[in-house]
C-alpha cells in the first residue's frame, strides 16, 4: 500500500511521515524526490533546461510507480510518501498505474491555512538562508487552485495546531478508518499490442461526448480494449454500457482505423472509432458514471475538445469528424491519414 501525504510546503508532510513510521508496523519512507535528483544527473542538460519541475518529466512519473512496486517486493509496506501533488493529470497517471499493479493508495491531505503556511515557510527560510523560500511561496497559488479536487478525494488532517507526533497519530487513525482510499479502476497494463474501440456520441448540436477517466491523464472517448474473441464494434457497445449505462441499438458506422506505433512502455496497436449516432436529450439525462473509472462527461465542440484531449486523441477525433462529414472511413497511421486516403482512395 502507498500512503501518499499531500499538501503544500509547510504543511508538515515530512516530519509527520517520520513520526508515522513508528505507528505503522513494517512501513518504509519512500521519497520520490530522490528519483528526481537522480534524473537530473542523467538527463541531457538541454532537456533539463526546459523543465522547471521534475514532476513534469514523464520518466519521473513512470519511475515513481516502478520503484514503489519494486520496493514492495522487498519490504512489507506500506510506503509512506510525503510529496506535494497538485496536477490532477499526474495524479491520474500515477494512481492509475498503481491500480494496474494492484497497489492500493491512501491519499491523505495535510492542510493548514495560508497565513500559517507562510509563517512556517519564513521560519524555514531563516534556518536555511532562504534557499527554498521563493520556490515554496510560488506553490501556494497552485495549491489553492488544486484544493477542490484534492479535498474531494483525500482524507484531510488539519495540521494548524498539531505537533508532528499528533499529526502522525491523526493520520494513523484516518488510515485505520479507511479514509483516503482511492477508488480507481484496476486496468492491467498490456503485455502486447491491443485493439481498442471508441464510440463517438453526438447531441442535437453535433457536439461530441467525452469522458474524464480517473486512471489516466486527459479526456477520452467512451470505449475500451477489445477482449479476446470479441468484435471491435461489440466491444465499443459493451464499454459504453459499462461506463455510461447506455444501451446502443443498431449498427455502428466505422469512422477511423488508426495504427498506433509502440512507444515504450506502451505497446501500441489498432485504435478504431465508430459513429454511435445522436444521443437524445432524455438519454443523456440518464447517463451513469462508475466512480472508480470516470469522474465526469460532457458534450464539446471540436474547439473545446482541443483543450481536453491529448494531441494523439485530438487528431484522431478531427479525422473521425472529417470521415463523418464525408460519409466514409479513414485509415490513419500515427494519427495521420495515409497517402491513399489523402489522395481520395478511401477505405470502403
Amino acid at each position: 500500500m502507498i500512503v501518499w501525504l499531500n499538501g503544500a510546503f509547510g504543511a508538515g508532510k515530512t516530519t509527520a511521515a517520520y513520526e508515522l513510521l513508528d505507528l505503522l508496523p513494517g512501513s518504509t519512507l519512500y521519497d520520490p524526490e530522490v528519483i528526481g535528483a537522480q534524473l537530473r544527473w542523467m538527463l541531457p542538460k538541454e532537456q533539463l533546461a526546459q523543465t522547471a519541475d521534475f514532476q513534469d518529466l514523464r520518466s519521473w512519473r513512470r519511475l515513481v510507480v516502478d520503484t514503489a512496486a519494486a520496493l514492495l517486493c522487498e519490504v512489507p509496506g506500506p510506503l509512506i510518501t510525503p510529496l506535494t501533488l497538485l496536477r490532477r493529470e499526474y495524479r491520474d497517471e500515477m494512481f492509475g498505474a498503481f491500480a494496474a499493479r494492484r497497489i492500493p493508495v491512501r491519499h491523505l491531505l495535510l492542510h493548514a491555512e495560508e497565513p500559517v503556511l507562510r509563517e512556517r515557510i519564513d521560519t524555514r527560510a531563516a534556518a536555511d538562508g532562504g534557499a527554498t523560500r521563493a520556490w515554496a511561496l510560488s506553490h501556494l497559488r497552485p495549491y489553492r487552485e488544486a484544493l477542490p479536487w484534492i479535498t474531494a478525494e483525500a482524507g484531510t488532517v488539519d495540521t494548524t495546531h498539531l505537533t508532528p507526533r499528533r499529526t502522525a497519530e491523526r493520520l494513523a487513525e484516518a488510515i485505520s478508518a479507511g479514509e483516503g482510499a482511492v477508488d480507481i479502476v484496476q486496468t492491467p497494463e498490456p503485455t502486447a499490442e491491443t485493439v481498442a474501440a471508441g464510440i463517438l456520441l453526438f447531441d442535437d448540436r453535433d457536439r461530441v461526448l467525452l469522458v474524464d477517466p480517473t486512471y489516466k491523464p486527459g479526456w477520452e472517448f467512451p470505449g475500451g480494449v477489445v477482449e479476446k474473441g470479441e468484435a471491435p464494434s461489440a466491444a465499443g457497445v459493451r464499454e459504453v454500457f459499462e461506463e455510461l449505462g447506455l444501451r446502443l441499438a443498431g449498427e455502428l458506422a466505422l469512422l477511423v482505423v488508426d495504427w498506433e506505433p509502440p512507444h515504450p512502455p506502451g505497446f501500441g496497436g489498432m485504435r478504431l472509432l465508430f459513429d454511435g449516432g445522436r444521443l437524445a436529450t432524455e438519454d443523456a439525462a440518464t447517463l451513469l458514471l462508475p466512480s472508480a473509472e470516470l469522474r465526469g462527461w460532457r458534450f464539446v465542440t471540436e474547439e473545446e475538445a482541443a483543450q481536453l484531449l491529448p494531441p494523439v486523441r485530438l487528431e484522431r477525433l478531427r479525422c473521425a469528424l472529417q470521415a463523418r462529414r464525408a460519409g466514409h472511413p479513414l485509415y490513419l497511421e500515427r494519427g495521420v491519414p495515409t497517402g491513399a486516403t489523402r489522395s481520395g482512395n478511401l477505405l470502403r
